[in-house]
């Protein structure tokens, strides 16, 4: 490629892209992407790349909802991002995974640290995970352009495009809710990692006794005790009087959609508002409404 055609294409007159209907939007309005440490490493090196101004296009793209579909599998990410086009573009990001040998040495790291694995079965990743990946040889991120296989069907020569720095964004975000998809994009889902670990975790594991790892798997799907019901047939048929404080303190909640704020944002959320900042109107107006039943004052 000649370096007049090189300067043509950096300069190349911006295309308007069409309005997308129902595309995943940027949980983030302006300023960075990504809350965790890791969703903003993530960026950090897709930016420490130097893409040049095509990664700002990409974050208008991802602000804008022009990305109608990402797709995450193990090693690559599939997505359809609209453009100026009418046929939405198709975009490809391939990770190259981790080897089976090399997952089991990283596994044998890993659930040597006690801490490390409380905080992945979590949902939370460890701040220095990354050193425990280095000391295998190995690397979390992406460590240089080339270690990202993209494709996109747009016409801009360019790679990664715009359209493909609008899904690296939004990935980005997407870290923040589960970062069990950066293990997945290295070839490695969160119940393969769970079993690995639990594995990796020595003898206990080989003499039937649980590692930390399956505890604490087994804590987290353990089913919340439920009490019997009483034997006492006539209560059954009879009714009987109920003690006046079977609901305990009624009261409308302090925080609203409590529960939902610990479970995190919906994945690849498609809304002009924010999930949490529209969910939290709805659980408002229901327990109005729900106290207003209870009171008797509303039918």
């Amino acid at each position: 490629m000649s370096g007049r055609w090189y300067r043509y294409h950096e300069f190349y007159p911006r295309s308007t892209p069409r309005q997308a209907k129902g595309g995943i939007k940027a949980q983030s309005k302006r300023g960075a992407f990504g809350q965790s440490w890791w969703a903003k490493r993530w960026i950090a090196v897709l930016e420490s790349f130097h893409i040049g101004a095509r990664l700002g296009r990409g974050r208008s793209y991802a602000r804008r909802g022009q990305v109608l579909s990402i797709d995450v599998s193990e090693g690559c990410v599939t997505a359809e991002v609209q453009g100026s086009r009418s046929q939405p573009y198709r975009v490809a990001i391939k990770v190259k995974p981790l080897s089976a040998a090399q997952w089991k040495k990283l596994a044998k790291a890993l659930s040597g640290q006690a801490l490390f694995v409380a905080k992945l079965l979590a949902g939370e990743m460890p701040q220095d995970i990354e050193e425990a990946f280095t000391d295998a040889g190995l690397s979390l991120f992406p460590e240089k352009l080339k270690d990202l296989k993209t494709d996109c069907s747009c016409p801009d020569w360019s790679n990664p495009c715009k359209h493909i720095a609008a899904v690296y964004y939004l990935l980005g975000e997407e870290f923040d809710r589960d970062p069990f998809l950066l293990f997945k994009l290295r070839g490695m889902s969160r119940e393969e990692l769970v079993g690995l670990l639990d594995t990796a975790g020595g003898e206990a594991g080989k003499q039937g006794f649980p590692t930390k790892a399956a505890a604490y798997e087994a804590e987290l799907q353990a089913p919340e005790p439920s009490e019997p019901l009483p034997c006492d047939v006539d209560a059954y048929w009879n009714r009987i009087r109920l003690p006046d404080d079977l609901f305990g303190e009624v009261r409308v909640p302090t925080l609203p959609a409590a529960l939902p704020k610990r479970l995190g944002s919906f994945p690849f959320w498609r809304a002009e508002e924010r999930f949490l900042e529209a969910i939290e109107v709805v659980y408002q107006e229901a327990s109005t409404v729900g106290m207003d039943v209870f009171l008797g004052e509303q039918s």
